[in-house]
């Protein structure tokens, strides 16, 4: 499976560098007050004035651009900072005291970045490992470095756990977490509306069915589909924290194997339709399968907020934002639970 477009920042940069083209890298390196993107937030810039990605809701861009294509001239990065002040951020979104810093960095010129860093960035982000890269803003010395890092593996080691970049003294870590994924087991019409919600949310969303009359191309047109048993399905797919697995069909003979197989795994979020009935009878056949109560607590079911949702979209939104708040607030359920 691809890696969601708006996510591939770096591998454009290095797309452009190996055609020929120079190119630079803009990172939000810090932030204050309603900043419209997060820390680690990068924009590919080429030669050619074309953008992929954002640094801020859309104006700022423009200003970043020129300062880019004045650093391919002269080979020297440059920490841009905008604020409430400025009528370019104004317009984006600032305006409640709000401040970005950007890094400009041209790639294989001057201070710039060098391709062999971009392309080692780009390597681990293709094998899907945790990367972090590192840039010191007094010297431009660069490297990747690793949680057994002396100075640097702490920042390295909270921003994996995180997925947030940030400085250290005048080192800025930036964060390239593996892209996340859904994997979907049961191709039933809730799915229809969850397998887009998930890929506009920036998910790389698998859907997993035997059933040909279900997963067919017609009802999930442009989906990626898997026809196997899920457990072979999840087996191929090498599931990491990275990964959310939600089970839709209510057919023991096809959730239970997923299930079974997501528990032994490192999955950040495990979410089964159904009942409180329905999932009773599920907890029965797990513990007789050997399966403890730690490892059943991991299971959201009923799947989703309660949000009072009837139909399948809406039922798709509160599985969307049950996910999202186990990623973005891993600890908020063990503490409800003490």
């Amino acid at each position: 499976m691809s890696r969601a477009t708006h996510d591939q920042i770096p591998e454009q940069a290095l797309n452009w560098v190996e055609a020929g083209q120079s190119a630079l890298l803009a990172t939000v390196i810090e932030t204050w007050g309603s900043a419209p993107r997060p820390m680690g937030s990068q924009l590919a810039i080429s030669q050619k004035a074309e953008m992929v990605g954002s640094v801020s809701g859309g104006c700022v861009e423009g200003a970043v651009v020129a300062e880019a294509l004045d650093a391919l001239d002269d080979g020297k990065c440059r920490v841009l900072e905008y604020g409430v002040s400025d009528e370019e951020a104004f317009a984006v979104g600032l305006a409640c005291g709000g401040t970005i810093r950007i890094l400009v960095e041209p790639i294989d010129v001057g201070q710039g970045m060098s391709r062999d860093h971009l392309a080692a960035l780009v390597q681990a982000r293709e094998g899907r490992q945790p990367v972090a890269s590192a840039v010191n803003l007094s010297t431009w010395e660069r490297f990747l470095p690793t949680v057994s890092n002396p100075e640097l593996g702490t920042a390295v080691q909270n921003g994996f756990l995180t997925d947030r970049s940030s400085m250290n003294g005048d080192w800025f870590v930036g964060i390239h977490n593996p892209p996340l994924r859904m994997a979907v087991i049961g191709a039933v019409h809730i799915a229809q509306p969850l397998m887009q919600m998930a890929r506009l949310a920036g998910y790389d969303a698998t859907l997993i069915d035997p059933r040909d009359a279900f997963a067919s191309d017609a009802r999930f047109p442009d989906e990626t589909i898997l026809r196997e048993w899920p457990d072979t399905a999840l087996e191929r797919l090498a599931l990491d924290r990275r990964t959310a697995v939600v089970t839709l069909t209510h057919d023991p003979k096809l959730d239970d194997p997923a299930i079974r197989y997501a528990l032994g795994s490192e999955v950040f979020y495990l979410g089964c339709l159904g009942s409180k009935k329905t999932h009773a009878k599920r907890v029965g056949r797990l513990t007789e399968a050997g399966f403890g109560a730690a490892d059943i607590a991991r299971i959201h079911a009923p799947i989703g907020l309660d949000i009072g949702a009837k139909s399948p979209a809406e039922i798709a939104i509160s599985i969307m934002a049950e996910l999202t708040e186990r990623l973005r607030r891993p600890l908020l359920r063990a503490e409800a639970a003490e």
